[in-house]
Protein backbone atom coordinates (compact mmCIF):
# COMPACT_ATOMS: atom_id res chain seq x y z
CA UNK A 1 0.00 0.00 0.00
CA UNK A 2 1.06 3.43 -0.90
CA UNK A 3 0.03 7.06 -0.63
CA UNK A 4 -0.16 10.07 -2.73
CA UNK A 5 -1.21 13.38 -1.79
CA UNK A 6 -0.48 15.46 -4.94
CA UNK A 7 -2.08 18.41 -3.21
CA UNK A 8 -2.76 19.25 0.28
CA UNK A 9 -6.01 21.51 2.08
CA UNK A 10 -9.35 21.56 1.57
CA UNK A 11 -12.90 23.51 2.58
CA UNK A 12 -15.83 22.11 4.64
CA UNK A 13 -18.78 20.90 1.95
CA UNK A 14 -21.13 19.39 4.47
CA UNK A 15 -21.51 18.30 8.83
CA UNK A 16 -19.21 15.54 8.04
CA UNK A 17 -16.22 17.88 7.67
CA UNK A 18 -16.83 19.63 10.98
CA UNK A 19 -14.01 17.55 12.72
CA UNK A 20 -12.31 16.53 9.71
CA UNK A 21 -8.58 14.98 10.11
CA UNK A 22 -7.24 16.80 7.80
CA UNK A 23 -8.67 20.62 9.33
CA UNK A 24 -8.05 18.95 12.73
CA UNK A 25 -4.22 17.52 11.65
CA UNK A 26 -3.17 21.08 10.47
CA UNK A 27 -4.05 22.80 13.09
CA UNK A 28 -1.71 20.97 15.34
CA UNK A 29 0.94 21.63 12.88
CA UNK A 30 -0.26 25.47 12.78
CA UNK A 31 -0.98 25.09 8.94
CA UNK A 32 -3.99 27.09 6.99
CA UNK A 33 -5.84 24.71 5.53
CA UNK A 34 -8.19 26.04 3.31
CA UNK A 35 -4.89 27.18 1.11
CA UNK A 36 -4.97 24.26 -1.75
CA UNK A 37 -1.33 23.94 -2.80
CA UNK A 38 0.36 21.11 -4.88
CA UNK A 39 2.79 18.78 -2.61
CA UNK A 40 6.49 17.79 -2.93
CA UNK A 41 4.82 14.57 -4.03
CA UNK A 42 2.88 15.85 -6.57
CA UNK A 43 4.80 13.45 -9.40
CA UNK A 44 5.31 10.48 -7.02
CA UNK A 45 4.00 7.74 -9.26
CA UNK A 46 5.88 8.53 -12.15
CA UNK A 47 9.30 9.34 -10.47
CA UNK A 48 12.02 6.69 -11.05
CA UNK A 49 15.10 5.64 -9.90
CA UNK A 50 18.77 5.70 -11.97
CA UNK A 51 17.87 2.50 -13.21
CA UNK A 52 15.18 3.59 -14.83
CA UNK A 53 12.55 1.68 -12.88
CA UNK A 54 9.61 3.30 -10.88
CA UNK A 55 10.11 4.35 -7.12
CA UNK A 56 6.49 3.75 -6.15
CA UNK A 57 5.99 -0.28 -7.25
CA UNK A 58 3.92 -2.25 -8.81
CA UNK A 59 1.49 -3.95 -8.59
CA UNK A 60 0.16 -2.43 -5.26
CA UNK A 61 -2.79 -0.24 -4.32
CA UNK A 62 -1.97 3.84 -3.81
CA UNK A 63 -4.66 5.66 -1.44
CA UNK A 64 -5.09 9.05 -3.32
CA UNK A 65 -5.29 12.60 -1.73
CA UNK A 66 -6.04 11.60 1.85
CA UNK A 67 -4.77 15.36 2.89
CA UNK A 68 -7.48 17.09 0.63
CA UNK A 69 -10.77 15.89 -1.83
CA UNK A 70 -9.25 14.68 -5.59
CA UNK A 71 -12.58 16.53 -7.00
CA UNK A 72 -11.48 19.88 -4.77
CA UNK A 73 -11.88 23.29 -6.91
CA UNK A 74 -9.12 24.67 -6.39
CA UNK A 75 -7.04 21.86 -8.08
CA UNK A 76 -8.87 21.89 -11.21
CA UNK A 77 -5.73 23.12 -13.44
CA UNK A 78 -3.42 19.93 -11.48
CA UNK A 79 -5.53 17.22 -12.22
CA UNK A 80 -5.46 16.29 -16.03
CA UNK A 81 -1.85 16.04 -14.94
CA UNK A 82 -2.71 13.58 -12.29
CA UNK A 83 -5.22 11.35 -14.70
CA UNK A 84 -2.28 11.31 -16.99
CA UNK A 85 0.43 9.80 -14.16
CA UNK A 86 -2.62 7.05 -13.26
CA UNK A 87 -3.36 5.95 -16.72
CA UNK A 88 0.86 5.22 -17.14
CA UNK A 89 0.71 3.75 -14.05
CA UNK A 90 -1.94 0.71 -15.04
CA UNK A 91 -0.13 -1.60 -12.43
CA UNK A 92 -1.30 0.69 -9.78
CA UNK A 93 -4.97 0.55 -8.46
CA UNK A 94 -5.57 4.14 -7.03
CA UNK A 95 -7.96 5.24 -4.42
CA UNK A 96 -9.67 7.99 -3.29
CA UNK A 97 -12.66 9.25 -1.32
CA UNK A 98 -14.54 12.50 -1.95
CA UNK A 99 -17.24 14.51 -0.73
CA UNK A 100 -17.61 16.68 -4.34
CA UNK A 101 -18.89 13.37 -6.55
CA UNK A 102 -21.18 16.23 -8.12
CA UNK A 103 -18.09 17.39 -9.94
CA UNK A 104 -17.28 13.70 -11.72
CA UNK A 105 -18.32 15.19 -15.46
CA UNK A 106 -16.70 18.13 -15.07
CA UNK A 107 -13.01 16.90 -14.15
CA UNK A 108 -12.97 13.18 -15.68
CA UNK A 109 -10.00 13.01 -18.56
CA UNK A 110 -11.76 12.88 -22.03
CA UNK A 111 -10.78 9.87 -22.46
CA UNK A 112 -12.49 8.08 -19.01
CA UNK A 113 -15.17 6.22 -21.20
CA UNK A 114 -16.76 3.69 -18.86
CA UNK A 115 -13.99 3.79 -16.42
CA UNK A 116 -10.48 3.66 -15.93
CA UNK A 117 -9.71 -0.36 -14.26
CA UNK A 118 -7.12 0.75 -12.39
CA UNK A 119 -9.38 3.46 -10.20
CA UNK A 120 -11.91 2.84 -7.48
CA UNK A 121 -13.99 5.37 -6.23
CA UNK A 122 -15.57 6.24 -2.89
CA UNK A 123 -17.87 8.42 -2.14
CA UNK A 124 -17.85 9.91 1.87
CA UNK A 125 -21.93 10.11 3.67
CA UNK A 126 -22.99 10.88 6.90
CA UNK A 127 -26.40 11.14 6.88
CA UNK A 128 -29.41 10.44 5.13
CA UNK A 129 -29.80 13.57 3.62
CA UNK A 130 -26.87 13.10 1.98
CA UNK A 131 -26.64 9.58 1.27
CA UNK A 132 -29.87 10.42 -0.82
CA UNK A 133 -27.79 13.51 -2.51
CA UNK A 134 -24.89 11.84 -3.56
CA UNK A 135 -25.29 8.25 -3.75
CA UNK A 136 -28.41 8.80 -6.16
CA UNK A 137 -25.46 10.68 -8.67
CA UNK A 138 -23.08 8.41 -7.91
CA UNK A 139 -25.21 5.14 -9.21
CA UNK A 140 -25.07 6.52 -12.26
CA UNK A 141 -21.42 7.21 -13.06
CA UNK A 142 -19.75 4.91 -15.24
CA UNK A 143 -17.14 4.09 -12.64
CA UNK A 144 -15.80 0.65 -12.80
CA UNK A 145 -15.44 0.05 -8.83
CA UNK A 146 -17.55 2.04 -6.68
CA UNK A 147 -17.30 2.09 -2.70
CA UNK A 148 -19.42 4.04 -0.38
CA UNK A 149 -17.95 5.28 3.41
CA UNK A 150 -20.18 5.89 6.18
CA UNK A 151 -17.51 7.73 7.83
CA UNK A 152 -18.24 9.66 9.83
CA UNK A 153 -21.91 8.03 10.24
CA UNK A 154 -23.96 11.29 12.36
CA UNK A 155 -27.29 8.98 12.40
CA UNK A 156 -29.15 5.81 11.08
CA UNK A 157 -29.02 5.65 6.93
CA UNK A 158 -30.60 3.25 4.14
CA UNK A 159 -28.46 3.12 1.97
CA UNK A 160 -30.32 -0.29 -0.08
CA UNK A 161 -31.48 1.63 -2.54
CA UNK A 162 -27.89 3.14 -3.60
CA UNK A 163 -25.95 -0.55 -3.45
CA UNK A 164 -26.17 -1.81 -7.15
CA UNK A 165 -22.67 -1.91 -8.45
CA UNK A 166 -21.07 -0.68 -4.83
CA UNK A 167 -17.93 -3.06 -4.03
CA UNK A 168 -17.53 -2.54 -0.34
CA UNK A 169 -18.94 -0.56 2.46
CA UNK A 170 -17.19 0.96 5.09
CA UNK A 171 -18.26 2.03 8.63
CA UNK A 172 -17.03 4.55 11.29
CA UNK A 173 -16.98 7.00 13.72
CA UNK A 174 -15.86 10.37 14.41
CA UNK A 175 -13.00 11.43 16.57
CA UNK A 176 -13.03 14.30 19.08
CA UNK A 177 -13.52 15.85 22.00
CA UNK A 178 -16.56 17.33 20.63
CA UNK A 179 -17.75 14.19 18.62
CA UNK A 180 -21.45 13.63 17.56
CA UNK A 181 -22.08 10.11 18.75
CA UNK A 182 -22.11 7.18 17.05
CA UNK A 183 -24.52 4.25 17.43
CA UNK A 184 -23.95 0.55 17.16
CA UNK A 185 -27.40 -0.03 16.04
CA UNK A 186 -26.97 2.41 13.13
CA UNK A 187 -23.82 0.14 12.32
CA UNK A 188 -25.34 -3.05 12.22
CA UNK A 189 -28.70 -1.87 9.92
CA UNK A 190 -26.15 -0.69 7.68
CA UNK A 191 -24.28 -4.45 8.00
CA UNK A 192 -27.63 -5.84 7.52
CA UNK A 193 -28.30 -4.07 4.15
CA UNK A 194 -24.90 -5.06 3.05
CA UNK A 195 -25.45 -8.47 3.63
CA UNK A 196 -28.62 -9.05 2.16
CA UNK A 197 -27.51 -7.04 -1.42
CA UNK A 198 -24.27 -9.21 -1.02
CA UNK A 199 -21.53 -6.45 -0.69
CA UNK A 200 -18.73 -6.71 1.32
CA UNK A 201 -19.09 -4.67 4.85
CA UNK A 202 -15.93 -3.29 7.04
CA UNK A 203 -16.37 -1.56 10.49
CA UNK A 204 -13.57 0.59 10.46
CA UNK A 205 -13.48 2.79 13.87
CA UNK A 206 -15.61 3.74 16.42
CA UNK A 207 -16.04 7.21 17.61
CA UNK A 208 -15.26 8.94 20.45
CA UNK A 209 -18.49 8.63 21.84
CA UNK A 210 -19.65 5.39 21.21
CA UNK A 211 -23.18 4.50 22.24
CA UNK A 212 -24.10 0.20 22.94
CA UNK A 213 -27.04 -0.91 24.11
CA UNK A 214 -27.97 2.32 25.94
CA UNK A 215 -24.59 2.97 27.34
CA UNK A 216 -22.24 5.90 26.77
CA UNK A 217 -18.91 5.10 26.76
CA UNK A 218 -15.57 7.62 25.69
CA UNK A 219 -12.84 5.98 23.61
CA UNK A 220 -9.39 7.02 22.87
CA UNK A 221 -8.09 7.08 19.73
CA UNK A 222 -6.31 3.49 19.98
CA UNK A 223 -9.99 2.48 21.15
CA UNK A 224 -11.65 3.78 17.76
CA UNK A 225 -9.89 1.04 16.07
CA UNK A 226 -9.48 -1.89 18.79
CA UNK A 227 -12.73 -1.21 19.45
CA UNK A 228 -14.13 -1.74 16.24
CA UNK A 229 -12.12 -5.02 15.65
CA UNK A 230 -13.10 -6.57 18.02
CA UNK A 231 -16.63 -6.50 17.64
CA UNK A 232 -15.62 -8.57 14.47
CA UNK A 233 -18.69 -7.39 12.19
CA UNK A 234 -16.99 -7.27 8.63
CA UNK A 235 -18.45 -9.12 6.47
CA UNK A 236 -17.44 -10.55 2.97
CA UNK A 237 -19.74 -12.32 0.47
CA UNK A 238 -18.38 -15.94 -0.24
CA UNK A 239 -17.01 -16.24 3.11
CA UNK A 240 -18.31 -16.52 6.84
CA UNK A 241 -19.08 -13.44 8.93
CA UNK A 242 -15.73 -12.34 10.23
Amino acid sequence: MAIWNPWRGCHRVSDGCRFCFIHEGDKKRKQNTSIIEKTTHFSAPIKKKKQGIYKMKGPQQVFVCFSSDFFVEAADAWRPECWKMIKERSDLNFFFLTKRIHRFEEVIPPDWGDGYENVSIGVSVENQQMVDQRLAYFQSLPIKHKSIACQPLLGPVKLAAYLTGIELVVVGGEYHQKARPLDYQWILDVREECIASQIAFEFRQCGTHFVKDGQNYQLNYRQLFSQAKKAAINWYPGNNEL
